[in-house]
């Protein structure tokens, strides 16, 4: 009975703990939307930006032609056109293997997610860095950084999929190390590239990871539920 009882305290600790994952991930994107829309950190922000380029030049990145492209080439990761590719790739193959669930799940977290992201793109409207030159065209509002929340959206979703099927710890430490590695790189080069603010970012980034986790939860409920 006491090994029970251990198990069961186990559980309920790592349900808590997954909890506050969202909790905090959301808490964390309402306080960085607090400062933007306040404009407390405006002056940091413009400071990064200035750090990513040549001292006296501001239209020279930092670094040699080569790491420009491959900047711009770990931007692409998080842009819409590659993530649509790795959904409809996954998703098939998930189809085929008759994981309608697994396939439901990544279809909800990216449509989920891209609905949030462009939402509140709308809901601030926030204008886009004129501090430097940009290095890739862009469009939309700056806040939050459509290409970092998303990016975590898809990798993190992609990695509770491929953690949830292997027993061995250090493999699910190292799908979701990638996926937070491939998140982070594409936040940075958006910096790099001058079309967002450090803040920007790292409200994507919240966001992201808010939504990802509270998407495996519910996920995660069903199963145990057994409507999964």
């Amino acid at each position: 009975m006491r090994g029970i009882g251990e198990t069961v305290r186990a559980i309920e600790a790592r349900v808590l703990l997954s909890a506050l994952v969202p909790v905090l991930s959301f808490v964390a994107f309402v306080g960085v939307a607090e400062e933007v829309t306040e404009g407390e950190l405006e002056d940091v922000d413009r400071a990064i930006l200035l750090a990513f380029r040549t001292p006296g030049d501001p239209s020279d990145p930092l670094g040699p032609p080569w790491f420009e492209s491959f900047m711009r080439d770990i931007s692409a990761l998080g842009g819409l056109p590659v993530l649509l590719l790795v959904c409809l790739a996954i998703g098939g193959y998930l189809l085929l293997k008759k994981r309608r669930f697994a396939a439901g799940l990544l279809a909800a977290s990216a449509l989920g997610g891209l609905f949030l992201s462009f939402g509140l793109k709308t809901f601030f409207g926030r204008p886009r860095p004129d501090v430097v030159p940009h290095l890739t065209h862009v469009a939309s509002a700056s806040f939050p950084s459509g290409h970092a929340s998303m990016s975590a959206v898809i990798y993190l979703t992609i990695a509770a999929l491929l953690a949830n099927h292997t027993p061995e710890p250090r493999l699910k430490i190292y799908c979701f190390t990638v996926a937070l590695l491939l998140a982070g790189l594409v936040g940075l080069s958006r910096i790099y590239a001058g079309v967002h603010y450090p803040t920007d970012v790292v409200g994507g980034w919240a966001l992201g990871l808010g939504w990802a986790t509270l998407v495996w939860l519910v996920a995660r409920r069903l199963e145990r539920r057994g409507k999964a």
